[in-house]
């Protein structure tokens, strides 16, 4: 081979590669037509044109939903990925071209303004995903409706019209508006069906959405509320116990503002208000038989008959059960005895009473155990006030501290009992309408104060006896009355008054200085008497004449009182 010819080879080589290199540059990344020459196994064979064929996975014709039956001889658009692989073999996709396809069209309905169809497959962060004949776009939940949607479960799967708000190829990024459709949609019939809209008409509407006050519905281009309050003159507590999305329903307009253009709707309204025949049926006094369909903090309600409820409040409940909760007392949908209490037309209200269809325990224990009964009780609280005891029927009396003793302070008496006693009491008051029953301890023993006071008065001497050495007195025992002699009041003379010269269990006499009978105390005096003793003295052998000197005096009536003494312990 000469220099010339082989220089002449070389250039065509490098002629022949750059023709390759521009035809490669020209096709890549391009959607061309095909034609199918061979269908081998798994894959397809495609000539294109070029200086090779390329092969395709027969799995891309059916994923791309155009072509699932392919023979020999079909002409198909392919994507050119990459014009020769390591094999020499040109790298196609058909499911790539299908998307190009896709997109193609996409931009076209996005530059039109056009819509397009689609199917909401699934769910994601924000929003929906939406297939729009193989690409797949994003449904913001904002743009699913008109109003927020809760359940879309009815729109899934189901082909719809879309509007594309934006789209970036670049990205594969596409925004699309349901919402959008809708208004187009509603505004097209909204005007036309609002001008014949009015109060009291009847039409149908499709439950579109369901909420916990209420449902909307469409009626044919425009939008109504139906408020739980106005789907049944029985109780609800949510709509979907009578309502299901794309339900048809008759409804009735109750309220329709032209400015607004809000309607409300109703369904109980094309039924006959069961309040209209209250007043014949029903009368305060009378008994039913009713059913509990809610409960509140503040009572009850119960169902006489279908839209017609009364409410039994907490007060009302039970003779016995206070502050608890009505849900302790009753249970949804159980039936119950109930009185009529009140009744109020207008205000489509009746007040019921539970407990007064039940023995009243206060009337019972009344007739049973009328004043002055004694009877025994358990002590179920101790309190500030008092001792509560309970009685038969399960209610409960009260001891009041005043009440516990008649000699010991209440606050001090209290403390010698204790939760879980039992106790006998005597009945002293019973007030059945404020449901009121007093009870008395000190009641059942002998008043000793009351019985002293009848036998003395002031002034006279007592004897007592020394039960207690204080600081500052002494406490003493009269007739099984406790008493105290203060330490100012022990002697005479001052220099006597020691309480070291008695001792628990000595016998003294006193005089009584005054008598409380609210207090229901009696003040003694040792000083008091022997003053006394002293003037009787003197007033007895005094005289000047008699020679008697004041030792001798004393003496005299010292002796004269210890046989005075001696004889009463005799007797």
């Amino acid at each position: 081979m000469t220099a010339t010819t082989e220089f002449a080879t070389t250039e065509n080589f490098v002629t022949l590669l750059d023709e390759t290199f521009v035809e490669a540059r020209g096709v890549e990344n391009s959607v061309v037509k095909g034609t199918i020459i061979k269908i081998d196994g798994d894959f397809v064979i495609v000539d294109v044109g070029l200086k090779s064929e390329g092969r395709i996975s027969r799995k891309e014709f059916n994923n791309c939903g155009l072509m699932t039956d392919i023979k020999v001889g079909d002409d198909v658009e392919v994507f050119i990925k990459r014009y020769e692989d390591k094999n020499g073999e040109i790298i196609l996709s058909r499911e790539k071209a299908w998307r190009e396809e896709v997109w193609f069209k996409l931009e076209k309905s996005f530059k039109d303004n056009q819509l397009i169809d689609g199917v909401i497959f699934g769910r994601v962060k924000g929003g929906f995903t939406v297939d729009l004949s193989g690409a797949e776009a994003f449904l913001p939940g904002s743009q699913v409706d008109i109003i927020p949607v809760r359940d879309i479960s009815h729109l899934m799967g189901n082909q719809q019209s879309f509007q594309i708000l934006k789209m970036d190829r670049s990205r594969g990024n596409i925004v699309v508006s349901r919402r959008v459709v809708i208004e187009k949609t509603r505004a097209e019939k909204r005007s036309e069906l609002v001008e014949n809209l009015k109060e009291g008409q009847i039409l149908e509407g499709v439950v579109k959405n369901i909420t916990d006050y209420g449902a909307f519905l469409e009626l044919g281009g425009v939008d109504g509320l139906l408020h739980v309050t106005d789907i049944s003159w029985k109780r609800i507590n949510h709509p979907s116990e009578v309502l299901s999305i794309g339900q048809t329903v008759k409804v009735q307009i109750i309220r329709f503002n032209m400015e607004t253009k809000r309607i409300s709707l109703g369904i109980k309204q094309l039924e006959t208000d069961p309040w209209s025949m209250v007043a014949q049926k029903y009368q305060i006094g009378d008994k039913f038989i009713g059913r509990v369909t809610n409960i509140t903090d503040y009572g009850a309600f119960i169902e006489l008959e279908a839209g017609v409820e009364g409410l039994v409040h907490v007060s009302e409940m039970s003779w016995t059960k206070k502050n608890i909760h009505p849900n302790k007392i009753v249970s949804t949908s159980q039936e119950v005895n109930v009185l009529i209490l009140d009744i109020d037309i207008e205000k489509h209200r009746i007040s019921l009473g539970l407990k007064q269809t039940m023995i009243n325990p206060w009337k019972m224990f009344f007739e049973k155990f009328p004043v002055d009964s004694e009877i025994e009780g358990e002590i179920k609280n101790i309190t500030g006030f008092g001792l509560f005891i309970g009685l038969p029927g399960e209610i409960d009396g009260m001891v009041h501290l005043s009440d516990l003793s008649w000699d010991v302070p209440g606050e001090q008496a209290v403390l010698e009992f204790k939760k879980g006693d039992v106790v006998k009491v005597k009945v002293l008051e019973i007030d059945v309408e404020k449901e009121r029953i007093h009870l008395g301890i000190k009641q059942l023993c002998t008043d000793l104060f009351k019985e002293f006071i009848v036998k003395i008065k002031k002034g006279d001497i007592v004897t007592c006896t020394v039960t207690q050495i204080n600081e500052n007195d002494l406490n003493v025992d009269v007739d099984g009355l406790l008493c105290c002699i203060s330490k100012d009041e022990l002697a005479r003379d001052r220099s006597d008054q020691r309480l070291d010269r008695f001792a628990v269990g000595e016998k003294i006499d006193a005089k009584i200085m005054t008598i409380d009978k609210t207090a229901r105390k009696i003040t003694l005096s040792i000083k008091a008497r022997e003053i006394d003793e002293e003037k009787r003295a003197m007033t007895e052998f005094g005289s000047s004449d008699s020679g008697a000197t004041l030792g001798s005096i004393f003496g005299v009536a010292f002796n004269r009182a210890k046989e005075e003494k001696l004889k009463s312990e005799d007797k």
